[in-house]
């Protein structure tokens, strides 16, 4: 479960509080993957930054007893001084992985980082950190998988591949979507939330969230 509760987000300017969204209270529905849709500024982003955890609200909170993974591919919590594998074993450790040395493997072979694996990561490519990102995020069962445009990540053999992991974890887990493709939302979602207007609005039917999107 994840619950919203009372909450409130806003961003300050010389105008007074720009709010992207007021008092909201919402229970996102169990055991659905969930495609979070909205118009450009609607506050999608924002809210996914919350419900991850990397982004506080002003004022209310997110109750949750599920296991959320951040925002697949997204490089937070990469220390660039650390090598890959010292990365790797200290997010493992700060989310409870029992075996290390084999999530170690796991998130190197993922990668596909080879040699510089053990070369600090401030020395990666950009296409280099989110792949560890994401070798790192999958290789941990999550409740539920935040994605957001992962399936970007690295070049076309790899977000082949990245796709297909993500599409395997959500025969087990649960997902959460922020994506402009409706190709990839169909195939990862079968349900949707649209925050339009400061207001979510839950739709069990993914078709029928898709033509409410399109004409926002």
């Amino acid at each position: 479960m994840i619950e919203l509760k009372d909450l409130t987000k806003y961003y300050p300017s010389d105008l007074g509080h720009q709010y992207v969204f007021q008092d909201i209270n919402f229970v996102f529905p169990k055991d659905r993957n969930v495609a979070l849709l909205g118009s450009n500024g609607a506050g999608k982003s924002t809210l996914f930054r919350i419900i991850a955890g990397s982004e506080y609200p002003n004022t209310g909170k997110v109750i949750t007893d599920k296991a959320i993974s951040w925002p697949v591919a997204l490089a937070t919590g990469i220390h660039p001084q650390m090598t890959g594998r010292e990365n790797t074993r200290f997010i493992g450790r700060v989310n409870g992985v029992a075996d290390l040395d084999e999530y170690e493997e796991k998130v190197k072979n993922f990668a596909e980082l080879g040699i510089k694996y053990d070369l600090p990561v401030k020395s990666y490519s950009s296409g280099m950190r989110s792949r560890l990102a994401f070798g790192c995020c999958v290789a941990i069962d999550f409740d539920i998988y935040l994605i957001d445009e992962a399936t970007s990540v690295g070049d076309q053999k790899f977000r082949k591949k990245a796709k297909q992991a993500l599409l395997d974890k959500s025969k087990s887990a649960n997902v959460i979507m922020v994506s402009h493709d409706i190709k990839e939302i169909r195939e990862f979602c079968d349900s949707a939330i649209i925050l339009h207007k400061g207001e979510l609005a839950y739709y069990d039917n993914l078709e029928q969230a898709l033509e409410v999107y399109k004409q926002l």
